[in-house]
C-alpha cells in the first residue's frame, strides 16, 4: 500500500527538510550579531499592529528600535513608553527611542536600516517605495499593496533599489507550516489538485458614520497620505477603514491573504487563469462596502483554490480548518500555524503533527535580520508573495464587477474586460503618487 510517510520517516528521508525546519526555529543569534557592525536599527510605523513589530524586532539579538511613529500622537507617545519599558524589563541596552508623527523624519536618519510598516493598506506600497528610495530595507504588513498595480510597483522598487522586503505573512516562517508544505512537495498526498481555506468571525456593525471635527491628536492629512482627500467621519479610525474600498480591501485583503498565500504556496502556482467571488454584505445595514460573506474561487488550469469567508457569523457549530489540500492519495489540513494532519482517501488520519506552544512571529523577524546581515533568502520575499496579494485584489475586482475575470496566467493581468481593468490601479493625492 502506497501511504504517506510519518513525520519521523519524512525528516530522516529528507536532510534538506530537517535543515530548513531548523533554520526557522528560534535559535541563539549567530556569532557576532551583537557587534556594532552587525547592529540593525528599525523604525516602526503604525502603532497598533506595529507594537507586534516592535516586539518581533527586539526579540532578535542586535536589532534596535530607534523610532516609533504614528499620526495619532497618543499612540506615538504610548509606543515610545512601551518600547522603553520593554528594554528595561529585558535588560536591553540601546539609545533612547524617538517618537514622531511623520515617518519621513525616520527616512532622513541614515542610521536607520529597516522601516517596519504597519500602516493601513493604502499606505503599504507608497511608504515602502519611499523607504527603499531612502536606502532602507523594509518589513511591510500584509497585503503589502492596495491594488493590483501596486503589486507590481513594490516588486519593481525592491529590484531597482536592491533592498530586502519581507511581507508580514508570518506563516512562511512557522516550522510546521514549512514542514507541511515540504510534505506536499514530497508527494505525501499525491499530486495536489485543490486547496480550500476559511475565515470565520463575529464582527459587529460599524454603524453609519457622521462628519466630525478632526481630533486634535490626529494628523488627518498625513493619515490619508496617498489616498485622495475625503472628509473625516467618526467611524473610520482606527480599524474600520478596512471595509471601505477607498482605503482597504475588505476581509479578503485583511485575512484572506494569510490563507491564500499558504494555498498558493502549497499548490506551487503563480497566477490564476480565472477568478470569481460570489457573496455580499448580508449581516448589517451600515457603512461597510466590502462583503462579509462569500466565496472567492481561483482556477489555475491544472488545480484550483478557494477562500470561504463568514466574518459576521463565527459558525461555532462547524469545524473549519485554516487551509486544506486535496491530492490523489489523500488530503492535508493545517490549523493555525502549529498543526497539520494527513488523511487517506477514506478520511482516516495517517499522521498528525502539533506543537502545544503558539507559533511565534519572531523567526520571521530573525529571517529578515539574517537576510540583511548575511544575504540569506527571505522566507516571504515581496516578489513572490505579491502574487498572493494579487489573488486577493483580483477577487475583490470580481466581486465589485459581479463577474468571473479572465486572467492572463503569464502575468496575472485581466483580459478583455475594460470595466474590471479600470479597477487595476487607483488615483493618488497630488504629490503622493508612488514612482519607481
Amino acid at each position: 500500500m502506497n501511504t504517506p510517510l510519518n513525520r519521523r520517516q519524512f525528516v530522516s528521508r529528507s536532510a534538506s527538510a530537517s535543515a530548513a525546519v531548523a533554520t526557522f526555529s528560534i535559535l541563539p543569534a549567530v556569532r557576532g550579531q551583537d557587534s556594532p557592525g552587525n547592529r540593525i536599527v528599525a523604525g516602526v510605523i503604525g502603532l497598533s499592529r506595529g507594537m507586534a513589530h516592535v516586539a518581533g524586532h527586539l526579540a532578535v539579538k542586535g536589532v534596535e528600535v530607534g523610532y516609533v511613529c504614528d499620526v495619532d500622537t497618543r499612540r506615538a507617545a504610548n509606543g515610545a513608553k512601551r518600547v522603553t519599558d520593554t528594554l528595561v524589563s529585558k535588560q536591553l541596552q540601546q539609545p533612547a527611542v524617538k517618537a514622531v508623527d511623520d515617518f519621513r523624519r525616520i527616512l532622513d536618519d541614515k542610521s536607520v536600516d529597516v522601516i517596519s510598516i504597519a500602516m493601513p493598506n493604502f499606505w503599504h506600497t507608497p511608504a515602502a517605495i519611499l523607504a527603499m528610495q531612502a536606502g532602507k530595507h523594509v518589513y511591510v504588513e500584509k497585503p503589502g499593496s492596495h491594488n493590483c498595480r501596486e503589486t507590481e510597483l513594490i516588486v519593481a522598487a525592491a529590484i531597482k533599489y536592491k533592498r530586502k522586503v519581507q511581507m508580514g505573512n508570518q506563516r512562511r516562517s512557522y516550522p510546521l507550516v514549512i514542514e507541511g508544505i515540504q510534505r506536499l512537495r514530497a508527494g505525501d498526498i499525491g499530486p495536489v489538485r485543490y486547496s480550500r481555506s476559511y475565515y470565520s468571525g463575529g464582527r459587529p456593525s460599524i454603524n453609519k458614520g457622521k462628519p466630525a471635527p478632526v481630533p486634535e491628536w490626529l494628523n488627518w492629512p498625513l493619515w490619508q497620505g496617498p489616498a485622495p482627500e475625503q472628509p473625516f467621519k467618526d467611524n473610520l479610525l482606527h480599524y474600520n477603514w478596512h471595509w471601505h474600498w477607498h482605503y482597504g480591501g475588505g476581509e479578503l485583503a485583511n485575512n484572506g491573504i494569510h490563507a491564500l498565500d499558504v494555498c498558493r504556496w502549497g499548490l506551487g502556482v503563480d497566477f490564476p487563469r480565472r477568478v470569481s467571488f460570489v457573496g455580499g454584505r448580508y449581516h448589517h445595514d451600515d457603512d461597510q462596502e466590502t462583503p462579509d460573506t462569500g466565496v472567492a474561487v481561483f482556477d489555475f488550469g491544472h488545480c484550483g483554490a478557494s477562500w470561504d469567508v463568514s466574518s459576521c457569523n463565527p459558525r461555532k457549530g462547524e469545524t473549519l480548518p485554516f487551509v486544506s489540500f486535496y491530492g490523489d492519495k489523500g488530503s492535508m489540513t493545517m490549523n493555525g500555524g502549529n498543526e497539520y494532519t494527513i488523511y487517506d482517501l477514506n478520511g482516516k488520519p495517517l499522521d498528525k503533527e502539533k506543537k502545544s506552544a503558539p507559533a511565534s512571529d519572531v523567526p520571521h523577524f530573525q529571517n529578515l535580520a539574517d537576510a540583511i546581515r548575511e544575504d540569506k533568502k527571505l522566507n516571504s520575499d515581496i516578489a513572490d508573495v505579491q502574487k498572493g496579494a494579487l489573488m486577493c485584489h483580483l477577487g475583490n475586482i470580481a466581486y465589485r464587477t459581479g463577474r468571473t475575470l479572465d486572467i492572463d496566467p503569464k502575468n496575472g493581468h485581466i483580459r478583455n474586460d475594460p470595466a474590471a481593468e479600470k479597477l487595476w490601479g487607483r488615483e493618488y493625492r497630488p504629490g503622493w503618487e508612488p514612482k519607481v
